[in-house]
């Protein structure tokens, strides 16, 4: 299949980068296609203006570029950047994003001895034109074709053991077991992968720049978009041991697992791995769901910065609204389409926030997605959910089909204070307001079932809220969130940027 390089690699270049960094990225676009990247997880604080993504941004045109101005502010943790426009994410341009602590700010867990990136997804050997064409024509993505680790089905990753006593085939070894961290990111398009390390157990330490109760594990499932960080030590006996990525919630009588395996080698292993891989849990989807309510956010630890300016109560704050969002399946004209609350999404040629912006009128709307879910057939439209700077929102996600959801917000976190394999029907009051969760940007939902979180909008602009299922995604599930209030001021939100590229009804507009 074709792959998008990026600076010639693929992965593309990993960004080490430490908190509030001020990052210029020129993105210069060699393909024949328009192009765009966008930063998964990084908030851009006041800063929709450099999302990456269609509803905020232009595309590249072939042969030009664009240069991004953003910081990771007051944010801590593994992210991700990817393509956003087409189907260009089937064809890889993805990297890694890890952002540092700054040297004053302690972290709860001590310096790992070492630091691995692993960006595990599934692929398709598939051109990517082919299966964008495919799905225009009205076909739903195939199955994958195997699963990656960092670009290859194999991959490899040595560490030292240190010094303590092991008894390994009657001789003792000395071994006191250095710690390494793992960052761990599903860049696939659809499918949930489980994350396991033979021989080792993984303690949580964050997800997806929250720092979480550090809690053990044999292994742990990572939907799609989402990222983990673990800690592993290197103590048990001086040999090679799998690294293992399989798909989970495949239906059985479609298609044989998937899976990339890896190998964690220790550098005074004189012993290849061998033997079959180990097994994947024998838990399924509620033993998983009982594994997400695991992840608790960790109170004790600091912020990224080293004062932060107070701290409140989330869960006693009474929320503005709630609204409820169903995703579904269903055909338009024949084809396959994929709508929220009986709306497919449908990208126009002016980003939304350039119409907002020159009050162009007639690009998007703001009264097509209702905050319940509707009956009746399936509509398209381009639509945007209006809301108000500092509302405090709850979002209840309800599945009525039989496949795992994973959905994604730019430019907030987000609290998950409940879930419940059910139809929602009148269980909002049972929603967990006790905010033991963990702060996230992705989030899943199972099968059947609801999940429920709280979101302080406190990020001025146009924010992207998708299936991180690219296939549902591109063909329709996703809108925006209008974040606005009438002050105008920088302490809100910057100005349109001097070099924003302006395209559809925008063009030839002067700021």
């Amino acid at each position: 299949s074709q792959v998008i390089l990026i600076n010639g690699q693929f992965p593309g270049p990993q960004l080490d980068v430490v908190t509030n960094d001020n990052l210029v990225l020129n993105l210069i676009n060699k393909l024949d296609v328009p192009f765009l990247l966008t930063w998964n997880g990084i908030k851009q604080r006041k800063n929709s203006w450099q999302d990456g993504v269609l509803g905020t941004n232009c595309p590249i045109p072939p042969g030009s570029n664009y240069t991004y101005n953003f910081q990771p502010k007051d944010q801590i943790g593994s992210f991700n950047y990817f393509p956003s426009t087409g189907f260009h994410r089937a064809a890889g341009g993805y990297g890694a994003i890890n952002v540092y602590q700054r040297p004053r700010i302690p972290i709860p867990y001590a310096t790992p001895d070492g630091d691995f990136t692993l960006l595990v997804g599934d692929w398709y050997k598939t051109d990517h034109k082919a299966l964008q064409a495919s799905l225009d024509s009205g076909n739903s993505l195939p199955l994958p074709d195997g699963v990656l680790i960092n670009g290859h089905t194999q991959a490899t990753f040595s560490g030292d053991q240190g010094h303590s006593l092991i008894l390994f085939c009657h001789t003792l070894f000395l071994s006191t077991g250095k710690t390494y961290k793992f960052r761990v990111s599903n860049v696939g398009l659809k499918n949930t992968l489980n994350f396991r390390i033979q021989g080792h157990t993984m303690k949580l330490i964050e997800v997806e720049g929250s720092h979480v109760v550090q809690n053990m594990y044999d292994s742990l499932d990572v939907h799609v978009g989402q990222s983990v960080n673990v800690l592993v030590t290197l103590n048990q006996a001086p040999k090679d041991y799998y690294i293992v990525a399989s798909t989970r919630f495949t239906p059985k009588m479609l298609v044989a697992k998937l899976s990339a395996s890896g190998i964690l080698h220790y550098s005074n292993s004189k012993t290849s791995v061998s033997g079959p891989l180990p097994a994947e849990p024998t838990y399924q989807l509620h033993g998983s769901m009982l594994q997400a309510r695991t992840y608790r956010w960790n109170l004790t630890s600091n912020a990224a910065r080293p004062n932060p300016q107070g701290s409140f109560h989330y869960g006693t704050i009474k929320t503005t609204k709630t609204i409820v969002l169903s995703n579904s399946a269903t055909k338009i004209n024949g084809k396959q389409r994929y709508a929220v609350n009986g709306v497919s999404y449908v990208n126009p040629d002016t980003p939304l926030k350039l119409a907002d912006y020159f009050n162009i009128p007639g690009v998007f709307s703001m009264n097509s997605l209702k905050t319940t879910p509707t009956t009746g057939a399936a509509t398209l439209a381009t639509s945007v959910v209006p809301t108000s700077l500092h509302d405090f929102i709850e979002f209840v996600f309800q599945n009525n089909e039989n496949t795992m959801q994973s959905w994604h917000l730019d430019g907030s976190s987000f609290w998950v204070v409940g879930n419940k394999n059910a139809t929602l029907q009148h269980e909002i009051s049972s929603i967990d307001h006790e905010l033991r969760s963990d702060l996230q940007c992705s989030l899943q939902v199972y099968p059947n079932s609801w999940t429920a979180i709280l979101v302080s909008l406190d990020n001025q602009g146009m924010w992207n809220m998708r299936s991180a299922i690219w296939e549902r995604q591109y063909l329709g599930q996703q809108f925006y969130l209008r974040v606005w209030t009438a002050e105008k001021s920088l302490a809100n939100e910057y100005n349109i940027p001097s070099n924003a590229l302006l395209c559809g009804k925008a063009a030839g507009r002067k700021p």
